[in-house]
């Protein structure tokens, strides 16, 4: 085969992987919209819809996870870390479960825990794939911020005005991330088509 048959699937690859990412980011970008508008108008009035939509998050995290692993298919690159994400989220869904009837704060502890390890895994993804398919700045910063965010709802789940509603703003800022992901994926796979 020669150097520039192999270039052209190469290049090809990297641009079907891009934008299969691309378009899993805006799928997380709605999924995200939706629940924010969801906790928003219903975990004031119902601790039943509150504790369903606080399960569903990282539950929806496992299914997002899976799909990104399918789009990085046969590219080359390692999905241990989203296998890790995938155990992680499932162990979450578990655990909010439990701990949401012991009360708010444990399952804000729960989450914290989550936020914190996913973070440290988007981060670490973003690193890897920003070399290959650009575009994953966004990602990074969503990886740091979500450790930020972790901690501080472990550190202030007992605190009295710290409810279910406060998740709202850390799922918007996800939101916000993957939309600047997909944009800046829009723009890599061009270039990468155009060299």
């Amino acid at each position: 085969m020669s150097a520039n048959k192999t270039l052209i699937i190469e290049t090809s690859a990297v641009a079907n992987t891009a934008a299969a990412l691309r378009k899993l980011y805006f799928i997380r970008v709605a999924f995200s919209v939706s629940w924010v508008v969801l906790v928003s108008l219903l975990a004031k009035t119902s601790f039943t819809a509150a504790t369903i939509l606080l399960v569903i998050y990282p539950l929806w995290d496992v299914v997002g996870t899976f799909l990104d692993i399918r789009a990085n298919q046969g590219n080359g690159t390692s999905v241990t870390p989203q296998y890790v994400n995938v155990a992680i989220s499932v162990i979450t869904t578990l655990a909010v479960a439990f701990a949401i009837t012991k009360g708010v704060p444990a399952a804000l502890i729960v989450f914290g825990a989550w936020a914190l390890l996913t973070g440290l895994i988007q981060l670490v993804l973003g690193l890897k794939r920003r070399k290959e398919f650009g575009g994953q700045w966004p990602m990074i910063l969503s990886g740091g911020q979500s450790m930020l965010a972790g901690v501080s709802f472990i550190a202030m789940a007992h605190s009295p005005n710290m409810g279910i509603v406060n998740l709202a703003g850390y799922s918007a800022f996800g939101a916000f991330y993957y939309l600047l992901a997909a944009i800046r994926l829009g723009k890599s796979a061009k270039a990468v088509v155009q060299n």
